[in-house]
């Protein structure tokens, strides 16, 4: 079986859209995405530097485009992509590219929503000074712990022994100075302290968008950051796009469905590495591959044959 991921904030780079330009079609449809959500996303994707597209209302919409793009170039028609039995996950803000391969909205419907998320995010950001922070190794529980001492959240429990940690950015830097035992505490490059209470005044207005949004049943199974359960109704999922932005992500309850369900492939889009990386030490013997430019779709295309059920 085939799972294909879709990846959040944090893993665009200046330029990763400059090769996709290439593939005929693609700047066309980039501009029309970049329409929907009322910035260019061809600039962003190929001139701008990494302070710019750092920015949460730049950087949620681009992720989300590339994803689609990409998407596009291994499944020209939705039905190609139902063909091979696949399971649909995004990590945070990915998972609005997942709900859009899975139909449950369209593509621009998903950058438009994307483009109200990004902007409320940020704002959201600018209220209180806050951050997020990774914690590698050390023991689960313990980690947990450390991080309610310090009145912090664990925004994203990915699996494979890491943990991200949000709060004030005074929080981050208590739990940098007493991190857990055999523990790494890296701060993350991001603007707010995103999937916590902070970003209650996002979820308002991501509510609001939604709202003009008839939402359709998913035709590929779409697995839920909140609990990593499969979602198979449109409204559903829908809401839940709409609450997790201030609700941990659970890549690793996504990561054992994926597991249970008896994936044997994994497959990231654009722009691809983290969840490959994950997915390497927490699903062993799952053959994996991160679509980084063209060049990768060959090997994608072959992936997916091996894996389609």
């Amino acid at each position: 079986m085939l799972a294909i991921v879709c990846p959040g904030q944090g893993s665009q780079t200046p330029g990763f859209l400059a090769p996709w330009l290439e593939l005929d079609g693609v700047r066309d449809r980039l501009t029309s995405l970049g329409q929907a959500a009322g910035i260019d996303l061809v600039v962003h994707g190929t001139e701008s530097d990494a302070d710019t597209i750092k920015d949460t209302a730049v950087a949620q919409p681009l992720i989300v485009a590339a994803g689609l793009v990409t998407g596009s170039a291994l499944f020209p028609s939705r039905d190609e992509l139902v063909a091979t039995g696949a399971v649909l996950a995004g990590h945070s803000v990915g998972e609005l590219t997942a709900a859009a391969l899975a139909g449950v909205v369209t593509d621009e419907q998903a950058l438009s929503l994307v483009a109200t998320r990004g902007r409320a995010m940020a704002e959201a950001s600018a209220v209180t000074p806050t951050g997020m922070a990774a914690v590698l190794g050390g023991d689960p529980d313990e980690v947990l712990a450390t991080l309610e001492t310090h009145g912090l959240t664990p925004a994203n429990i990915n699996g494979a022994g890491q943990v991200v940690a949000a709060g004030t950015l005074e929080q981050i830097e208590a739990l940098r100075s007493t991190p857990p035992a055999k523990a790494r505490v890296i701060p993350l490059q991001v603007a707010g302290a995103f999937h916590t209470h902070h970003m209650a005044p996002a979820v308002e207005a991501l509510a609001g968008a939604a709202a003009d949004v008839t939402p359709s049943t998913p035709t590929v199974r779409l697995l839920s950051n909140a609990d990593g359960a499969a979602v198979a109704d449109g409204p559903d999922t829908v809401d839940r796009l709409v609450r997790q932005v201030s609700n941990p992500v659970r890549w690793d309850r996504c990561m054992e469905t994926m597991l249970s369900l008896g994936v044997t492939g994994l497959l990231e889009l654009a722009p691809a590495g983290t969840l490959v990386g994950l997915a390497k030490r927490a699903m062993p013997g799952v053959e994996t591959l991160a679509v980084k430019t063209p060049d990768d779709l060959e090997a994608a295309r072959a992936l997916v044959e091996a894996h389609r059920s």
